[in-house]
Parts: C-alpha cells; structure tokens; sequence
C-alpha cells in the first residue's frame, strides 16, 4: 500500500528533516507517527499527499512512486487520499454541507450522488441536523467533524490526519476518536500524527516513533513512549 525507502528530506535552508526513513503500511491499517516537535512527523506525512517531495529516496503508493507523479497527475493522487488538519481548514462562507459537497464537485460527480453521500458522511460525523450551518456557528468539535466528512466523502483508501485532536478539549478528542475508529473499520487506512499520549495509550493500533529524522521505534499496540 504506501512504502518508503530510503527516504531522506532536507529543505532549502539545509535542515535535514528525514534522514533514511524505511517503512511499509499495509491497508487497513491504523497508524500512529509519534515523537518529539522537529523529530520530522509532518514530513513524513507530508510526503504521502505529495505536499512535498523527498530529496532522495522512493515513496510508492499501490506500487507507483509518487515522487516521481507530474504535477498534473498529483489531483489524481489525492482522490485517493483524505487529509484532516489540526486547524479545520474549512471555507468560512459555504454551509457545513457545501464545504462537503465542494470535495465532490471538483471531481464533478453528480449532484445527485453529492447529496446522497454528503448526507451519509454527516450522519456518519453526526452532524446531519447541521448540514445548513455555517463554520462560524459550531464548536471547534463540530469544525473537527465538518472537516473528517470532507475528508472521507469521496471514499478515499487513506485518511492522514495531522494532530487531528490538538485544538480540541479531552472529551471531544475522544468523541472525534471514535469517528476514526469507525472509518478505519470500514477499511479505510489511516495515520495520524499527534502528542496525545492518552489517545495513544488507550486506543492502541500501530505506533512509529521518529526522532531525528529517523524511525526509532515501530510496534503494533505500542505505547506513546514520550512525556506530553
């Protein structure tokens, strides 16, 4: 599904963020990227959506190095491939269920299938009565939320999500948790980047850890392994 190898990042200013990074990430899977700030964790994920490209190495996805994908074919790649940020990223003047619907359009599906599967995306989020809101007039949960069903409505086989649960309160954390949970069981593989060392302790799944650049650890059902 997504393999790395040999994988090195360093920017224009001379930091070197990923320093021979080897890795294999079955679907299905769900997968942690855990470590100290600087350690590399938003390259690495980084690298998966094509927001950038490594200096040197070779990142496959379903057997194709995307390293390596024209800047054209890069739209196509990420049909495939939802990203949830840690700040929403939500367009403040389209309703809950336009900013939805939008991920459809560009892809111009029909907009009888856009309401169909909007509305099983809300359901899904729970946020079906609030289809008509605006961005303005929810909780930074509801945001939360609004952003997932962007992220899944078109069914892509990966859900990166980075520090998904940063801005949010323990309660709604975990209630955003369980919204991952239920994706990643329908099949979809998902990996998230956080510092939350409770969500990762108690919902065990995949952990690999980077520090420096480098994959220090990786274990099924691991512990966070860092004071947070």
């Amino acid at each position: 599904m997504i393999l790395m190898k040999d994988i090195y990042k360093t920017y224009g200013n001379g930091v070197t963020a990923l320093n021979g990074i080897n890795v294999e990430i079955e679907q299905g899977e769900f997968v942690y990227i855990v470590g100290p700030s600087g350690a590399g964790k938003s390259s690495f994920i980084k690298l998966i959506y094509r927001e950038i490209k490594p200096t040197r190495g070779s990142l496959q996805i379903n057997n194709r190095d995307i390293s390596e994908l024209k800047e054209k074919e890069v739209p196509m790649l990420r049909r495939n491939i939802g990203v949830i940020f840690q700040d929403f990223r939500l367009l403040p003047k389209l309703s809950v269920y336009e900013n939805v619907a939008f991920a459809l359009e560009v892809i111009e599906e029909s907009p009888r299938n856009i309401r169909k599967r909007v509305m099983e995306v809300l359901d899904l989020v729970g946020l079906k009565n609030k289809s008509r809101f605006f961005p303005n007039e929810l909780s930074g949960g509801e945001q939360q939320r609004v952003s997932i069903a962007r992220a899944i409505v078109n069914r892509p086989k990966i859900v990166i999500a980075d520090e998904p649960t940063g801005n949010l309160d323990p309660d709604t954390s975990w209630e955003i948790m369980r919204v991952f949970e239920e994706i990643n069981n329908s099949g979809t593989t998902i990996i998230m980047a956080t510092h939350s060392k409770e969500i990762v302790n108690t919902i065990k799944k995949r952990v690999i850890a980077i520090e420096d650049g480098l994959i220090v650890r990786d274990e099924q059902r691991g512990d966070y392994g860092y004071e947070s």
